[in-house]
């Protein structure tokens, strides 16, 4: 008696379950061509692929699945295989993604491309983040309505970690900016006979852009990247599904305290960094300009107006919700491995400085165009 001639790789479809592909028949390298075929035509809703009645799998075979999956954005779950095969798709999951890539590409076409993608990839982190923002405030209302959820030792932890070990920082680094932007100023200045007027440069640059602006530069780079790296490095060893486990919200655990410790801190830390540039403009002024403290501070309290400050002031919190959420959202975002840590590390000092920058440029257009 003959053995069945092997069958070809094929898929079938289910009317009643759309999104199930069943495969049947030999995916092996003998019928290789035979398989790429049939993916190409399984069309393009297929969620889950049922390989429980394949005759044969080899590593191929395996391979062509996962990237089938890959391309249409579905994980290596989305597969169905038996038992005996599960070892083989572990296995050749495991080295799936270790091939080496190819040569860079050059070209308009290519580099339109690049773009594209680039552009793709923006806009699903910024609708990432607009999602996490909803997910945070919804929390943080309901630990109103629930004040069990509150935890007050890690806030004041994190406010000590993200305020108080960075006031040196952030008032050497304005105290240096506020006097060299006087000595700039003075240099143009003086050529007009109006050296004085330094004093406006320096308190209306402070009090409305550089105090807030480089507190919040100095907190991405600082404090966006630890929030990243803490997180991140307690999803790779398990500890964010660890507290799933136990019945713990890891955002009311791990991201809430660090938000509203930046939202408590990053005003207090514009306020010292207005007043240490201020400083930074009156030395300069003192032993650079011949301008008498008395008389510095004297102009600049004739001439300065309190909304200079409140502008400043008010986008403080604004800056310290973005970099608090991004930093957050990078670390949850890990993938579990030392290379993940630090490419989401990356990514996260990165949108920070990034958003914090084009939103100051945004508030700075809106409060001119309102005279305010």
């Amino acid at each position: 008696m003959t053995a069945p001639a092997p069958q070809p790789p094929r898929i079938e479809t289910d009317d009643r379950e759309p999104g199930r592909l069943r495969l049947r028949g030999q995916w092996t390298l003998e019928h290789a061509s035979a398989l790429t075929d049939a993916l190409k035509g399984a069309g393009t809703g297929a969620a889950l692929l049922d390989a429980r009645q394949v005759e044969r799998l080899d590593s191929l075979g395996v391979l062509q699945l996962l990237r089938f999956c890959d391309v249409r954005g579905l994980g290596a779950d989305c597969i169905e295989v038996r038992d005996d095969h599960r070892a083989l798709v572990d296995a050749i999951e495991d080295v799936a993604d270790g091939r080496p890539r190819g040569k860079r590409e050059y070209g308009v076409a290519a580099a339109l491309a690049r773009l594209g993608f680039a552009v793709t990839d923006n806009w699903k982190k910024f609708l990432a983040l607009l999602g996490f923002f909803g997910e945070v405030l919804v929390k943080m209302l309901r630990m109103v309505k629930e004040p069990s959820r509150f935890r007050p030792t890690s806030t004041v932890f994190h406010m000590e970690q993200v305020g108080l070990d960075a006031v040196p920082l952030v008032a050497l680094l304005c105290y240096l900016v506020g006097a060299v932007v006087a000595f700039l100023g003075a240099n143009v200045l003086r050529d007009f006979g109006a050296t004085i007027f330094v004093v406006e440069l320096v308190s209306i640059a402070f009090l409305r852009e550089f105090g807030v602006l480089l507190t919040a530069i100095i907190l991405a780079g600082r404090t966006a990247s630890a929030f990243t790296a803490q997180i991140g490095a307690m999803v790779s060893r398990e500890e964010v599904d660890a507290m799933r486990t136990l019945g713990l919200d890891p955002v009311d655990q791990l991201v809430i305290p660090r938000v509203l410790a930046l939202l408590v801190m990053l005003p207090l830390l514009t306020f010292i960094a207005d007043i240490f540039g201020l400083l930074g403009g009156l030395t300069v002024g003192a032993y650079g300009l011949d301008i008498p403290p008395p008389q510095y501070l004297g102009r600049m309290q004739d001439t300065m107006e309190l909304r200079h400050f409140w502008v400043g002031l008010v986008k403080a919190p604004v800056f310290a919700l973005v970099i608090a959420l991004i930093g957050c959202l990078e670390g949850l975002q890990v993938k579990g491995t030392a290379q993940s840590v630090g490419e989401r590390t990356t990514s996260s000092v990165v949108q920070a400085i990034s958003l914090v920058i084009i939103l100051d440029a945004f508030a700075a257009i809106w409060f001119m165009e309102m005279d305010f």
